[in-house]
C-alpha cells in the first residue's frame, strides 16, 4: 500500500464523526500518512476573524497546536477530548502526521473544495443517519460530498442508530 497519503476525516464532534475518526485510524491511516482532520463551520461569530480565512479556510493547524486551548479558542472550536485522545495515540502509536483545518460556510461546499485544497487521496466522514424524508428536506451532506468530491469518500455508519 502506498504510503505519504494525505486522508481527510470531516469532524464535527459529534458521535458520528468521532466513529468516523476512530475508523479511519483503526482502518485506513498508516504510518508516514497524513490526517486531516477538516471541520466546517457555519458563518456565525466573529465576523472579522471569518473574513480573513473565509475563502481559503485557516492555516493548516499542527497537534501540538491542536491541543492548546487558547489556540482553539481563536477560531471558536470547542475540540472534544475523545477525538483529541484519539488522534494523540494515532500519532504516537502509527506515526502520522496530524493536521487540522477549518473552513467556514456550507459544509457540502467547503469539504469538496478541502478535497482539492488538501489533495485528499480519501475523505471518512460520519453519518447523521437520516431518514428518506430527513435527507429530501434537510439533504445529506454526505450524499452530496459523496456525489461531488474528486476523491474516494467512505461513509461510516453509526451501527446503533441503523439497528444493526
Amino acid at each position: 500500500m502506498t504510503k505519504d497519503r494525505q486522508i481527510g476525516v470531516a469532524v464535527d464532534f459529534s458521535e458520528g464523526s468521532k466513529l468516523a475518526l476512530k475508523w479511519a485510524i483503526d482502518n485506513l491511516v498508516d504510518k508516514g500518512d497524513t490526517l486531516y482532520l477538516i471541520h466546517v463551520k457555519n458563518r456565525q461569530g466573529d465576523e472579522s476573524r471569518n473574513l480573513l480565512w473565509s475563502a481559503t479556510g485557516s492555516p493548516l493547524i499542527p497537534l501540538a497546536e491542536l491541543r492548546e486551548k487558547e489556540v482553539m479558542q481563536k477560531y471558536e472550536v470547542d475540540l472534544d477530548p475523545e477525538a483529541l485522545d484519539l488522534v494523540d495515540t494515532a500519532s504516537r502509536q502509527k506515526q502520522v502526521t496530524i493536521v487540522a483545518k477549518i473552513y467556514w460556510g456550507d459544509a457540502r461546499d467547503r469539504l469538496c473544495e478541502a478535497v482539492g485544497d488538501l489533495k485528499l487521496d480519501c475523505l471518512v466522514m460520519g453519518s447523521r443517519g437520516l431518514g428518506t424524508i430527513q435527507r429530501v428536506l434537510i439533504g445529506s451532506v454526505s450524499n452530496y460530498v459523496m456525489v461531488n468530491a474528486t476523491c474516494p469518500v467512505t461513509i461510516v455508519k453509526d451501527p446503533s442508530s441503523h439497528g444493526f
